[in-house]
């Protein structure tokens, strides 16, 4: 029953988790987009108000025109729309989510004891870590880099290192599936410490001085509108890297390669290069930037490699015919590698295989996780040789008979 309950936790969590992440990542993409179709206006009301841009759009059947204040409007609205909540919902179900899936059961989903033989709780507790020392660590770049001189190339260089030492020891730690979604969730949390931390505190400062009633200078309050600026285009540098590290986790012929800490490597750069051709595309139309195909041009040829790489070799036919696999071998491999997640106490996914029955009925199931994917066993914690796995397939092919 706790099984059960805890697939519908899942499930749930990971359904308001993609809400709250499409909520953000839209907010995020329109306003790197409005900041880039921005145009100085030359209306002199608009000018003498302090506003440093404007666009018209429709959309809807209606048309808008927002404006954008450099530095501060003389007279501030007493209704103000707020984008955090976005984030924090997003950050706050996803943690949830990765406790249920992968802390609470670490010893099924963290845990690859091929790679590290810990317990549980150390496993939970380095994953945990990881998150906390990559915000720190991403942290210290912006501070210590970000307004110098050709900062944003400097910090981005430093980042593309930061993430690839990530993704290595990420692989090297934790099951395949974990560190793939670890390491989206590492990204993940930065960017919501970036709002929780820089965004929002910098705008409540802005916003409380410009009603304290009391003067104020206004050039003074322009570094976090500056500091803000800076980590919501990191922001959105962010957001394709983590959602094809998110689902990415999906696809066993990934996490499960020999080299998959570089081919989610790869595959999260080439998402910051195509990401940089939609950010630069706005700013190309209007005449402020060079045209930016070559950042998707690179991204695509990126992704098109690791294609090529992973193309599995043709299957060697044998002369001789493989010998008919009786239902009684199939049955003990299940016995052995299977019933502990999927038998009479606990039913994993609501999959119970412990009569010739059931594993008749969850057949198609069992060749598509055991023998195309190879998800099952989790981790391979239970040692099921690629020999057991081709057998399973002889067996389902064959017409998985029982009897």
């Amino acid at each position: 029953m706790e099984s059960y309950f805890l697939e519908w936790a899942n499930l749930l969590l990971r359904w308001v988790h993609v809400i709250t992440a499409i909520a953000w990542i839209g907010s995020s993409f329109y306003f790197v987009f409005l900041d880039n179709n921005l145009q100085k206006p030359n209306s002199p009301d608009l000018l003498e108000k302090g506003v440093g841009g404007a666009m018209w759009a429709v959309h809807g059947g209606g048309f808008y025109n927002p404006q954008k204040y450099m530095v501060a409007p003389q007279k501030i609205h007493t209704k103000l729309h707020w984008f955090y909540w976005e984030s924090y919902s997003t950050w706050l179900s996803g943690f949830a989510l990765f406790t249920v899936l992968y802390l609470y059961n670490a010893g099924t989903f963290l845990i690859d004891k091929s790679l590290m033989d810990w317990t549980p709780v150390m496993a939970g507790s380095a994953a945990v870590g990881m998150l906390v020392a990559f915000w720190f660590v991403y942290d210290i770049i912006c501070r210590v880099f970000g307004f110098r001189k050709n900062g944003e190339l400097i910090v981005a260089g430093l980042m593309i290192v930061v993430v690839a030492f990530c993704s290595w020891l990420a692989n090297e730690l934790f099951a395949g599936r974990a560190a793939f979604l670890l390491v989206g969730a590492m990204i993940a949390t930065a960017m919501s410490a970036n709002v929780f931390f820089w965004i929002i505190p910098g705008q409540r400062k802005v916003v409380a001085a410009m009603t304290s009633g009391e003067t104020y200078d206004a050039n003074a309050l322009a570094i976090h509108g500056k500091r803000g600026k800076q980590r919501s285009v990191h922001n959105t540098y962010f957001t394709l890297p983590v959602l094809f590290a998110m689902l990415s986790n999906h696809y066993s012929f990934l996490y499960t390669h020999e080299q998959r800490w570089v081919l989610l490597f790869v595959m999260m750069l080439a998402g910051a290069l195509i990401r940089q051709f939609f950010v630069q595309r706005h700013a190309f139309h209007l005449g402020r930037a060079a045209n930016p195909w070559p950042f998707a041009a690179f991204g695509v040829m990126m992704i098109l490699g690791v294609i090529v790489a992973l193309k599995p070799a043709a299957p060697q036919v044998s002369a001789v015919p493989a010998a008919p696999v009786s239902f009684a071998q199939v049955q003990s491999l299940v016995s052995q590698h299977c019933i502990s997640c999927h038998g009479a106490q606990v039913q994993m996914k609501n999959v119970r295989l412990d009569s010739p029955e059931l594993v008749k009925q969850h057949a198609q199931n069992i060749y598509q996780q055991v023998v195309v994917t190879k998800q099952m066993p989790m981790g391979n914690a239970t040692g099921l040789t690629e020999e057991d796995r081709a057998m399973i397939g002889r067996w389902f092919v064959a017409g998985a008979k029982v009897d």
